[in-house]
């Protein structure tokens, strides 16, 4: 308990004595992603621009509006690949571990679980939405302004650039996280590929230089939360592609320790969940009274195209997973996360607590609750 490795590690995961500072490594989506072009990008005025007629195709680049703007293509056809590998389970990481399957009346979800050599523990679910279409449901996810009334941790989102051409972004949210942590903010790159009625979303973070790095809220360098949208058959037994799938692929470093995260994912994750469907079905219902197309809604309508071609060349690639889908129980291991570790490390974080916004009480009694749930583990 009174090692200073200890002392470290559970102070800065909890945020109170560690500025931020960028990752020393990154994980392969994140790593070696450098293209040899550039588009032209536009500082976002807040003016509406009409959508080109044409639909931007693969290898297009951004109109020239502003050429001394100039910045890298941060979000490329590498990251598609990737996310279509992840897709597939043909990246070649470690078997996924079921870890949950629930329901509601017009909702399925699945989620599963692995943890990679390096890096944070990683995350694929898939959701289905009954009557709803993927056109409808990458709208919903990509618009922030709307996301506020079902996300209750997003506390703001801005757009900082955008591409009118291929529709890519960078935007920067700021998600509020418990009381003894700081907020968190993202800075995000993401762009959507069309292949036929299926849409491959791309979001991760990326570096941004406009915007300066502050100690609240703590920055989050390493994030990758990309999805593929399609109809699929409804559940309801009808063959017919009335409903659709989300297939989310996850992960990030959030500060926290991993194992602690997991735990607490696990523990919400369905809580979560359940708020989502709620707040795509008022979607529904506001787009289809005619409410006004918001901004990112918008920018989710330019899409670049893909061929069937295309993403069978990448299904044939070689599978190197050694197994794909493992079956694990929903209940987790206590011994993941030591009581001791938990304990000592609220003490040391209560005996060097500075600021007034926490109280040593207020800390101790967090200690309590966790060692009470490693009890019932």
């Amino acid at each position: 308990m009174g090692s200073d490795k200890l002392s470290y590690s559970v102070s800065k995961a909890f945020d109170l004595s560690f500025p931020s500072s960028p990752l020393a490594s990154v994980m392969s989506p994140l790593n070696g992603l450098r293209s040899k072009g550039s588009e032209a990008w536009t500082l976002n005025t807040g003016e509406d621009k009409t959508q080109s007629s044409a639909p931007p195709n693969e290898y297009e680049d951004c109109s020239m509006l502003q050429p001394n703007e100039q910045k890298p293509n941060l979000v490329n056809k590498e990251d598609l690949e990737h996310l279509c590998q992840l897709v597939e389970m043909k990246d070649g990481g470690p078997p996924w571990k079921q870890m949950m399957d629930r329901s509601a009346p017009n909702m399925s979800y699945k989620a599963w679980q692995r943890d990679p050599k390096h890096g944070p523990p990683q995350y694929r679910s898939s959701t289905i939405f009954e009557d709803a279409t993927p056109e409808l449901v990458r709208d919903f996810f990509w618009d922030d302004e709307f996301r506020s009334n079902w996300d209750d941790m997003l506390a703001s989102s801005t757009t900082i650039e955008e591409c009118p051409t291929t529709g890519t972004m960078i935007v920067q949210w700021i998600r509020k996280f418990p009381f003894f942590c700081k907020d968190r903010e993202y800075i995000i790159g993401r762009r959507i590929w069309e292949s036929g009625r299926s849409y491959y979303c791309v979001t991760k973070g990326v570096p941004c230089t406009s915007v300066p790095r502050r100690d609240t809220p703590r920055r989050v360098d390493l994030y990758y939360s990309s999805w593929c949208i399609r109809a699929v058959e409804s559940k309801r037994g009808n063959g017919q592609l009335t409903a659709c799938e989300v297939l989310l692929l996850h992960y990030e470093d959030m500060g926290i320790p991993w194992e602690l995260a997991k735990l607490g994912i696990r523990k919400g994750m369905w809580g979560a969940v359940k708020k989502i469907e709620p707040g795509f079905r008022a979607y529904q219902k506001a787009r289809a009274s005619g409410a006004p197309l918001s901004r990112p809604a918008f920018m989710a309508q330019i899409n670049s195209k893909i061929g069937p071609e295309y993403l069978r060349f990448l299904g044939d690639t070689e599978n190197l997973s050694e197994t794909q889908i493992a079956s694990t129980s929903d209940k987790p291991s206590g011994r993941n996360i030591p009581k001791l570790l938990i304990f000592g490390g609220a003490i040391i974080l209560a005996c060097s607590l500075d600021r007034g916004l926490l109280t040593k009480a207020v800390i101790f009694g967090v200690a309590r609750r966790f060692g009470n749930i490693g009890n019932r583990l």
